[in-house]
């Protein structure tokens, strides 16, 4: 395996960044996942245009073009052998001073990585998972735009320990407000009463590529969607339910709190919308070979 970082592939044992650099001191980088469907890098050009759209919010001037990230994402597949897989992207401030101060950074890094993913059990598609709301609040617009996919996922990564401790593989974590803003790595869906409804992105969550690619899928199908305030009852009163993200890909939720959700297994709306999106995912992004 081979890993790009700054313009250079390495072995995989000998790929290293300096202790000084501002991602590993202070979680100050962006990162994205984005999946390899036989050759096809699904939604190349969305994933980087949200790095660029939160390279800006965070005052992070890109040394590199857009088709320059490109070619390093597209080489990095080549070299692996990676038809089917994922690809994390990451873009650190920099190796800096021991300080705050990310002026102390002479330049960004990227590094790119091309591997194979463990997915969830074929099964889990057709039975669905359980989650549970934990504890931990996601993390208010006012602190940090939820859009960024920035290197400091401890937010996250709290509310998936509390899932785990309880026995569940992922959870739901509200706004400030009380309201649903998304899971520890995923977007939520409900389906109530024909229409597609997802929380708004002012209710603390990221605009998932995998998410919009979803409510496409809907459109087409004639499915209405509407992105509005949704709250723990509104779920537990869903006709279906799913979760979005790369990683997951549209994967039906069949239980929130101990409460059934709809009959308690995939629906058929869910299950045409995970149907469309699998064929779109081969033909939608850039094509490695």
């Amino acid at each position: 395996m081979e890993v790009y970082i700054d313009g250079k592939f390495y072995k995989k044992e000998d790929a290293k960044i300096s202790v000084f650099d501002h991602g590993l001191l202070y979680g100050d980088g962006l990162f994205e996942g984005i999946r390899v469907y036989d050759n096809c890098i699904f939604k190349l050009d969305a994933h980087l245009e949200r790095i660029e759209y939160s390279a800006k919010a965070i005052a992070l001037e890109l040394p590199w073009t857009r088709e320059e990230i490109a070619r390093a994402h597209v080489e990095a597949c080549r070299r692996n052998g990676v038809a089917n897989g994922y690809i994390r992207s990451v873009i650190t401030r920099g190796v800096g001073d021991l300080g705050l101060n990310p002026h102390t950074c002479a330049k960004p890094s990227l590094i790119v990585i091309a591997d194979k993913i463990a997915l969830y059990p074929a099964e889990v598609y057709e039975k669905g998972i359980r989650l549970i709301t934990v504890p931990t609040r996601r993390m208010s617009v006012a602190a940090l735009p939820p859009m960024v996919k920035s290197l400091n996922y401890l937010n996250n990564i709290l509310a998936k320990i509390e899932a785990l401790n309880c026995g569940f593989d992922e959870c739901l974590l509200l706004n400030d407000q009380g309201n649903v803003a998304e899971c520890s790595g995923d977007n939520i869906f409900i389906v109530h009463k024909g229409k597609l409804i997802t929380p708004m992105p002012s209710s603390s969550l990221l605009m998932g590529i995998t998410r919009a690619a979803t409510m496409e899928c809907a459109r087409e199908l004639g499915i209405p969607v509407v992105e509005t305030t949704l709250t723990r009852y509104d779920v537990w009163n869903a006709d279906e339910a799913f979760l979005t993200g790369s990683a997951a890909e549209v994967i039906p939720v069949v239980e929130l709190d101990g409460r059934k959700i709809g009959a308690g297994k995939c629906g058929p709306i869910t299950a045409k919308l995970l149907e469309l999106f699998r064929k779109k995912v081969r033909t939608d992004g850039v094509m490695i070979a």
